[in-house]
């Protein structure tokens, strides 16, 4: 028997905004596996996450897998990945009080808080994605839904990277692990806005950090997840279909499962993924290799 073990390891688990999402699940099981977690919420998205990890109608959805008891969070941090700093914010959000009485929920102001209560990260889990036109044609896509696509859900593993790397740095099993979709390679309906060239810069993103990151000691890997019914995906409208279309032509003829990407997250953490950077890594039950 091999063990994953990741005591004593912590893991900055991004964009968790429900129990239905892969971050939610990725967090579970990595702390099944014995990571202590730190979560990083939007600001308008906290006290949702709080409830949840509180409320007795929402205890299922806290327990771990594996028998390994229930969910645990160490601490909770507002955080706006599309903001480097606070000098970054622009004036409707500041003025905006779901944001303002959070303080400081730039990236910066994230990790100031962090860093109160831990001395290193061992993981980075940037499960953030975002296009306010991703229904849209990219034909009809605005460029500002466009540069909001790109800022949120690929720049931001830059950004969260440079912010986490000096607390990473020379850990002995140092990992990011960005979220994907087939959508950054072949053509899918409603999945627009320029979501699909994001999540095409994601994955080169992903790889030149591998290359920047690797003398740090620290990998960076990217997981490729096929078509989930999660809250966010929900909102395409199209997603049923998106499954249907995906479960009967992959070798795999089943959808895929939350789990199944929160298992192949916590091999890429673990020491069994030590040489292992750079990568995307399909999780989709074989779809990808599908040519009709």
């Amino acid at each position: 028997m091999i063990p994953i073990d990741l005591s004593g390891q912590v893991a900055l688990v991004t964009g968790v905004g429900d129990n239905e999402g892969f971050a939610w699940h990725i967090a579970k099981a990595l702390q099944a596996a014995g990571a202590r977690l730190i979560f990083s919420v939007h600001p308008r998205l906290l006290g949702i996450v709080e409830s949840i990890l509180d409320r007795e109608q929402d205890a299922e959805s806290r327990v771990l897998p594996f028998g390994a008891g229930t969910l645990k969070v160490d601490k909770l941090v507002p955080c706006d990945v599309a903001y480097d700093t606070m000098d970054d914010v622009d004036e409707k959000t500041r003025n905006d009080r779901r944001f303002a009485k959070h303080g400081d929920y730039s990236i910066q102001g994230m990790m100031a808080q962090v860093a109160k209560d831990f001395t290193h990260i061992d993981h980075v889990i940037p499960s953030v994605a975002f296009s306010p036109e991703i229904t849209k044609r990219m034909a009809d896509t605005s460029r500002s839904a466009y540069l909001t696509a790109l800022s949120i859900s690929s720049y931001s593993l830059t950004s969260l990277l440079r912010a986490t790397a000096p607390f990473m740095k020379d850990r002995p099993h140092a990992s990011a692990l960005a979220l994907s979709y087939l959508g950054g390679e072949r053509v899918v309906p409603h999945y627009g806005g320029g979501m699909s060239t994001a999540k095409a810069a994601l994955q080169i993103d992903c790889k030149q950090l591998a290359q920047n990151y690797g003398p740090e000691g620290i990998r960076v890997n990217c997981i490729s997840a096929g078509p989930y019914a999660s809250r966010a995906a929900r909102a395409i409208g199209d997603i049923k279909h998106m499954i249907d279309h995906a479960t009967s032509r992959s070798p795999l003829p089943r959808p895929i499962e939350a789990d199944d990407v929160a298992h192949a997250a916590v091999f890429l953490c673990s020491p069994l993924a030590a040489a292992v950077t750079g990568q995307v890594l399909y999780v989709d039950c074989g779809y990808n290799v599908m040519g009709v």
